[in-house]
Formats: C-alpha cells, structure tokens, sequence
C-alpha cells in the first residue's frame, strides 16, 4: 500500500504518539521528511533525531514535552497533494501572531516563514506548527 501523502502521514503519527505520550515515533524516511524535523528540531519543537541505514531507511524522533504537556500544540498540513498553497514572501502567513512557525518551500530549500520573510522568498506552505 502506497502512502498518498507521506508529509501528513508524518505529522499524523506525531499528533499520534504526542497523544499517547510516547518517547519517539518511527516514519519511513525522505530528505523531505528529514529536512522539515530538522527545522522543527532547530525551531524546539522536537527533539534530537536519527536516520536508520536500512534497505528501506526510518526516521526515528524523539518528541518533547514540557511539564507532561506536548510541545507541539497544532502541526497543521496547509498545502495538500489536492490543493497546493503558494504565498508570495509579502503575503506569508503568521501563525497565532508570530509565536508559531509556518514552513515554506521556496527555491532555496525548505525555511521559516520568518526566513523566508527575511530573504524574499516565497513558496509552498507546507505546514503551520504551534
């Protein structure tokens, strides 16, 4: 069984184990998915993460929480498979007044809406994180 979209197969199952309190959550893995929990990663959404040297490679990450609570309070897929999302770099949107990330995939690789901001670059909307 194909995967139809894998970027929010991935958020799902972090959604998931963030619900059920678990330590980590294991995905198969892409450059895409490793580069959007590398920003999250950076931003202090998640924790460290790691990359197995399978046939078949998994992405294991490690989730985080403070006071018992999830870091991660919405992670939201904004362009979907079905209906993209593009946003010009004056027109990025701002999640909950600027204490959230939204993820852009400009030309120059995948970045903060603050960086993307920043360089003049607008893209994709992949998603927005809270």
């Amino acid at each position: 069984m194909s995967i139809q979209d894998p970027i929010a197969n991935l958020f799902s199952s972090i959604n998931n184990a963030q619900s059920r309190a678990k330590e980590s959550v294991v995905v198969p893995s892409s450059t895409k998915k490793v580069a959007l929990v590398e920003i999250l990663r950076k931003e202090g959404y998640l924790g460290a993460y790691s990359v197995s040297e399978d046939t078949k490679p998994q992405l294991t990450i490690k989730l985080r929480y403070f006071e018992g609570l999830p870091v991660i309070k919405q992670l939201k897929r904004l362009s979907k498979p079905g209906l993209r999302e593009y946003s010009g770099f004056k027109d990025l949107p701002s999640v909950n007044g600027g204490l959230g990330v939204a993820i852009i995939s400009t030309n120059k690789g995948l970045m903060t809406d603050q960086q993307a901001r920043e360089a003049e670059l607008g893209g994709e909307v992949i998603c927005s994180v809270f």
